[in-house]
């Protein structure tokens, strides 16, 4: 009886996920980002205001790599795009952490390069699930 009550207490344990992700807390995160990225929605409703350097992150969950209209992406973010990869919350949170290292391993391209700078985030999940609360 012990055994299946330790078996039962496992199999709920890991199949929780491991870290909740906070879009509440994604958006104070978030506020770095914003030195390069702002989201506005495709009406012009400012979300969330931010720099032009990098792409608009309105809806970046579940769209394509590369492919914002009126950005002037790196060449291997066009490649990653071009092998039909679409951004979900773990590949953005992955990716914030190093831009660089994600597009060499996606594209096994020791030469990839992003534009972006690896940022300093606490939880780059929590930051993935602000934005996928934002036209994802």
């Amino acid at each position: 009886m012990k055994l299946k009550i330790f078996a039962t207490l496992a199999a709920a344990t890991f199949a929780a996920p491991a870290v909740a992700q906070d879009a509440a807390a994604g958006e104070k995160e978030y506020r770095k980002c914003a030195a390069c990225h702002a989201i506005v929605a495709p009406d012009g409703t400012v979300v969330h205001r931010g720099g032009k350097t990098g792409p608009n992150l309105y809806g970046i969950v579940g769209s394509q790599a590369g492919a914002q209209e009126g950005f002037r992406y790196k060449p291997s973010i066009v490649a990653l795009g071009e092998t039909g990869f679409t951004w979900d919350e773990a590949s953005i949170a992955e990716y914030v952490v190093d831009p660089a290292g994600f597009l060499k391993a996606k594209l096994n391209d020791t030469g990839a390069s992003s534009g972006m700078a690896k940022q300093n985030l606490k939880n780059p999940a929590d930051v993935a699930a602000f934005l996928a609360s934002h036209g994802g």
